[in-house]
């Protein structure tokens, strides 16, 4: 079969699709027409086919395909909002609208401040999260309000389904999914992008921490910056042909190692459309931090404005992570990223779920919650996969026509209602603000690979 060029769909009220065409090396937008159920090849050789049946919302009863679709139908459903979901506010009245979901433990690099340097021991593959099961559990945080899902792992592009779980994800647009979102380490990522994109990318979160690819080398104990820039120019040059595409370089700074690329890495925004992100280093189990590594917020700032003095900060939102500044005249714009030294607990609107389906209300927090263990009692403890989701979804669909008797299970109507329970109860216990720097480096925590960047 021949391969189709890659296509990004519309939202369902369009009448048609934008379509990328390559074309002499560039991508040209071009108008096509909607279908209603495709099967599309992209550039991968792995052909997606449309699901005909979504899953209904538990709470409605009314699958994505029915979601209104005319622009006066939205607006009425915009008027008609319920208030944001109980489940997702905290005891300090915090919305947590943003989940960031761990794909994979897997990484082909091995970061100095990630992980340890004689690796970490992999969970069994049955006690990872399936595709059916990340897209599940993305509906349900969907459903109650969540706009913002972030991919991450390990290194989510070794992940060998990673495309057709993007779609899948992406397919929740029409129930209020605005942003689909990726931190990687880039060195795989050129090779995916367009389909990514395809599938409905909008943002990606680079990790570099350097511009010299012998210090490359020596951060991530592995070869690949060549790959990592390809990734970045191809990034780039999409953004300069219109895609709707994010980039953020996230460079954690470490006293000894990298902190001589802080400046070249501000001059990378004076020609680029880039936002770098300085990180201060943080401490997780095994990558031996010390307060004396790391550099403050202050420290970084003072250095850049010796070289910039017209540095000034920018106005940012208030769930923003990191604090923005930007250098007159420049593209790009820069940023500090300040767990340590001036935390933002106090607008955290973030989740985490681990690859092995842990939920986790705090980054430096050490209680988590399963959801996988509930959410796999309907398959008797078992990994659910495409064939048994099937099957619980067909009985859920009979069960609500009424075609299912009374001694059959309570089906994922009240699995759903149960979960919800378990992450409301776990939002509920999340603390003010997490813990001190002193407290912090003794504190028992997984390495950060495990928990998802």
């Amino acid at each position: 079969m021949a391969l189709l060029p890659p296509q990004r769909l519309a939202p369902a009220a369009s009448r048609s699709a934008t379509r990328w065409l390559f074309g002499r090396g560039k991508y040209n937008l071009e108008r096509a027409p909607r279908a209603l159920y495709t099967t599309r090849e992209i550039a991968t050789n792995i052909s997606v086919a449309e699901p005909a049946v979504d899953f209904p919302d538990a709470s409605t009863g009314i699958s994505t395909a029915e979601q209104p679709s005319s622009q006066g139908s939205r607006r009425e459903a915009v008027k008609a909002a319920k208030p944001f979901s109980d489940f997702l506010t905290d005891a300090f009245n915090r919305q947590h609208d943003y989940l960031r979901i761990s794909i994979t433990e897997r990484c082909n690099l091995r970061c100095l401040y990630c992980m340890p340097e004689e690796g970490v021991p992999l969970s069994p593959q049955s006690h990872l999260l399936t595709t059916p099961e990340i897209y599940y559990l993305s509906s349900l945080f969907v459903n109650q309000g969540v706009t913002k899902i972030r991919l991450t792992g390990g290194e989510p592009t070794v992940r060998r389904d990673i495309l057709p779980l993007m779609q899948k994800i992406g397919s929740l647009r029409p129930r209020g999914l605005r942003e689909l979102a990726i931190t990687t380490n880039g060195i795989s990522l050129h090779r995916k992008l367009d389909a990514m994109v395809d599938a409905g990318l909008t943002g990606v979160n680079l990790s570099l921490d350097t511009l010299d690819p012998f210090q490359f080398q020596i951060m991530t104990r592995r070869k690949g910056f060549d790959a990592v820039m390809r990734s970045v120019d191809r990034i780039l040059e999409m953004k300069s042909l219109g895609a709707d595409l994010k980039l953020k370089i996230n460079c954690v700074v470490m006293r000894g190692l990298n902190e001589r690329d802080i400046l070249p890495f501000v001059e990378l925004g004076r020609e680029k459309d880039i936002e770098v992100r300085f990180i201060e280093y943080m401490p997780f189990d095994g990558n031996k931090w010390s307060k004396g590594k790391m550099i403050s917020y202050k420290e970084m700032l003072d250095l850049i404005r010796a070289k910039y003095p017209g540095l000034k900060q920018v106005q940012g939102h208030n769930n923003d992570t990191s604090k923005t500044w930007e250098v007159p005249g420049f593209l790009g714009k820069i940023g500090f990223i300040t767990s340590m030294t001036h935390n933002f607990c106090g607008t955290c609107n973030r989740l985490r779920i681990t690859s092995d389906g842990n939920l986790k209300v705090c980054l430096f927090g050490n209680a988590e919650v399963s959801l996988r263990d509930l959410l796999r009692q309907d398959n008797n403890g078992k990994p659910i996969d495409e064939e048994a989701f099937e099957a619980i979804k067909k009985m859920e669909m009979d069960r609500r026509q009424g075609l299912l008797g009374d001694g059959t299970a309570l089906g994922w109507g009240q699995r759903e209602r149960e979960l919800l329970d378990v992450i409301g109860a776990a939002v509920k216990r999340k603390k003010e603000k997490h813990a001190g720097m002193g407290e912090l480096e003794n504190m028992k925590n997984r390495p950060m690979i495990l928990i998802g960047g």
